[in-house]
């Protein structure tokens, strides 16, 4: 077993995980982007600096959202692209410490998190662009990228490399163990060894040997000797990979989909675009079925309450955890065909059927015919019987296919009614040949 596969055990049992985008950009409310989107100055930027009070931040509450969703951990933004840090850090006066607010927001996070039993991330933005010695003329999301002014400015790239791998070490020597290093992102040539890529990734082993680190940092991750720096897991952003991520030797790669619960990472007043319960279970589940995580974001207000619609989202997919959760923690891929009425997910002797259509009729399990040592519906546990529907012979696969009936029209959960089949013999998990 190799050390990336070592290191993200904990990772692809726990599965579902929340992120969280909160800075001054909660302010204008427009997004995160705001800065780069409206090409905003730092000093159009400053006024959100000099009123930043979130009162109402309570980080507790964000744990205890997270763990009742049935998250098993988080990620924070600790600076994004507009190099604020949450943190106090001694190499910028740009920090949280000296706004109204006068906290290490940060650090009340990781001892909340910590509190509710949840491992703790931290995000990084690679990108700043309050940095003087950050590239802003003709940069392609710079927000001073078209500015005249900034055309022929002298700046020394090294002097903010050695910058954030200084608050690197901080954020990762600071707060006691830290479970995940998610950086963002690179782009263009600024990536790899642009970052000082290999040096920071064994600094960051140095410090904490078992965190796990996402694979912005540039690199190929999904080659057969990844560079050291390509990351231990894949980060497809807004999209789930239609196959999974596999290597060139096609072994697994673990990965995660990050997903908004709207149309925006950071608070936007104005968005209203949530998605339901139902997708979010959806999403999750088609996420394990393909050997992935998914990591759902939530982004705070600029008084520091995760919204209201997000908070409801999050209770109805907790709901629907508390009772299907079994089929999510510890579950990855089947073998199996992915199935007209649903998806699969597994683990070890135990498929887990989710079935998101209900159609007419009894449903179909190809190729289970004698390997289903029982059925019970997981929500309730209520005892499901295996049995040839009248005719099957005539019009079904009663050669290697199975059969249970549900009764009734509907399904009895619209999200995603989950079928536990302990099988026989274990039919091969994919997961399993990583």
């Amino acid at each position: 077993m190799n050390k990336r596969w070592e290191r993200t055990e904990w990772f692809r049992e726990a599965r579902f995980g929340m992120f969280i985008h909160w800075g001054l950009y909660a302010i204008p409310a427009r997004g995160e982007w705001v800065r780069s989107f409206e090409k905003l100055s730092n000093s159009d930027y400053e006024s959100y600096f000099s009123e930043f009070n979130p009162d109402r931040y309570d980080p507790r509450a964000w744990a205890k959202a997270a763990k009742a969703a049935g998250q098993q951990y988080a990620v924070l933004t600790t600076k994004h692209h507009d190099g604020f840090c949450l943190f106090d850090s001694e190499f910028t006066d740009y920090k949280a410490t000296n706004t109204p607010a006068q906290r290490d927001l940060i650090k009340e996070y990781v001892e909340a998190f910590r509190e509710e039993g949840l491992k703790v991330g931290f995000y990084y933005s690679l990108i700043d662009w309050y940095h003087d010695d950050y590239p802003a003329y003709g940069d392609r999301i710079h927000p001073m990228r078209d500015n005249e002014a900034y055309k022929d400015r002298s700046i020394q790239f090294e002097r903010y490399v050695d910058y954030m791998h200084a608050q690197v070490k901080e954020l990762l020597t600071n707060y006691g163990q830290i479970d995940v290093m998610w950086f963002d992102f690179s782009y263009d040539d600024m990536t790899g060894e642009k970052w000082r890529a290999t040096e920071l990734v064994n600094l960051i082993r140095s410090l904490q040997p078992d965190i796990i680190i996402d694979n912005r940092l540039g690199g190929h991750i999904k080659a057969a000797e990844p560079e050291v720096y390509a990351g231990d897991f894949y980060s497809p952003e807004q999209i789930v990979p239609p196959g999974g991520i596999v290597d060139e030797n096609g072994l697994n790669v673990p990965w995660e989909a990050c997903i908004t619960l709207n149309d925006n990472w950071g608070y936007h007043a104005k968005d209203q675009a949530y998605k339901s319960p139902k997708q979010v279970v959806r999403a999750l589940v088609e996420c394990i079925s393909k050997n992935g995580n998914m990591l759902l974001n939530v982004g705070p207000d600029a008084r520091g309450e995760i919204p209201t619609q997000s908070l409801q989202i999050l209770t109805a997919v907790g709901d629907w955890m508390q009772r299907n959760g079994q089929s999510i923690y510890g579950c990855g891929a089947s073998e199996l065909p992915k199935p007209e009425w649903g998806r699969y997910t597994q683990n070890g002797n135990m498929l887990y059927a989710h079935v998101f259509d209900r159609g007419i009729g009894p449903i179909y399990f190809q190729g289970l015919k004698g390997k289903i040592k029982k059925a019970r519906l997981l929500a309730d546990g209520s005892e499901l019987k295996v049995s040839l529907p009248w005719m099957a012979e005539q019009y079904s696969d009663t050669d290697s296919g199975a059969f249970i009936h549900l009764i009734g029209a509907e399904l009895p959960d619209d999200m995603d009614t989950v079928i536990a089949l302990e099988l026989v013999t274990e039919v091969i998990n994919v997961e399993s040949r990583s």
